[in-house]
């Protein structure tokens, strides 16, 4: 499901922009995730996927995405590693070894504090690794930072 300001889903197949692709099953974090964007003004395009699945076919454009093109990806892609089909790592791991992908700035947006998993994604070339705040407030600050960071000051190069 794609978010735009105006609140109107859209057709989550169809060409348009994305600048955000958020991938979290639990649907209280999306929610919380999706809610502190728009407080800080940076929820313009954000799609929603559930599973990792859902993730590597969006960003392939295969499957339900196949109308997609692979020119219009996301700027940032928040992803959580505790996912059901293909876990976040999995996901993260096919991304950075694909050469049409690799560029793409990932954030592990994760309850896990664990150091196997914080290894883990760094060696799979994570951009950054984020545990998600207990407390509300600093769950929404630290969201509306690094979407601030990811959206609007980091630069990519084209991709394509």
């Amino acid at each position: 499901m794609i978010y735009q300001p105006s609140d109107r889903s859209t057709d989550a197949s169809s060409e348009q922009p994305i600048s955000i692709l958020l991938v979290e099953d639990n649907p209280t974090d999306a929610e919380l995730t999706i809610r502190a964007l728009r407080r800080a003004r940076i929820g313009n395009q954000i799609q929603l996927l559930k599973d990792g699945a859902a993730a590597l076919d969006f960003i392939f454009c295969q499957g339900e995405y196949a109308r997609r093109t692979m020119t219009s990806q996301p700027k940032v892609i928040l992803l959580d590693l505790k996912l059901p089909k293909v876990s976040g790592l999995e996901v993260l791991r096919q991304l950075k070894s694909d050469p049409r992908t690799q560029k793409i700035p990932i954030v592990v947006l994760t309850s896990s504090a664990e150091d196997r998993d914080m290894l883990d994604s760094y060696q799979f070339g994570v951009n950054s690794y984020i545990v998600k705040p207990v407390d509300f407030e600093q769950f929404n600050q630290a969201v509306q930072q690094l979407g601030f960071y990811w959206v609007f000051l980091n630069q990519l190069p084209a991709f394509g």
